[in-house]
């Protein structure tokens, strides 16, 4: 399995950001598809998740009215449209794939993706 992360870099706070995940090597449409992040010093978290091919979404607080994730089964990718950026948005942020629906704990992920920088500035 791979999960190749693109589209990170840095931003203004205020501004967007689009990062993709595209898959291999699993059936996509029976995946969990998320994004965590983490920023140094501090633990991997949750960011948002979509579910299987029913495309239910959940989000973290944090992100919640900013970032929306998508699904294209058809081009096996997993999107995160990331607006109104804000400079404690900064962190790597990983692609992440799970046959569970409940995919909010870093431990329990099936594959993870190598991560892409996001800095947002002041």
């Amino acid at each position: 399995v791979q999960l190749v992360e693109s589209g990170g870099g840095l931003a203004r706070a205020g501004g967007s950001l689009r990062l993709s995940c595209a898959a291999s090597g699993l059936t996509f449409n029976s995946y969990t598809m998320g994004w965590f992040r983490q920023a140094p010093g501090k633990e991997r978290e949750f960011v948002a998740r979509i579910v299987r091919s029913a495309g239910t979404t959940y989000y973290a607080d944090s992100v919640k009215g900013r970032f929306t994730i998508s699904r294209d089964n058809a081009k096996i990718t997993v999107n995160l449209q990331m607006n109104s950026l804000k400079p404690e948005d900064t962190a790597v942020y990983y692609c992440a794939a799970d046959r569970s629906p409940f995919m909010d704990d870093p431990r329990n992920v099936d594959y993870w993706g190598q991560g892409t920088q996001v800095t947002v500035s002041s």
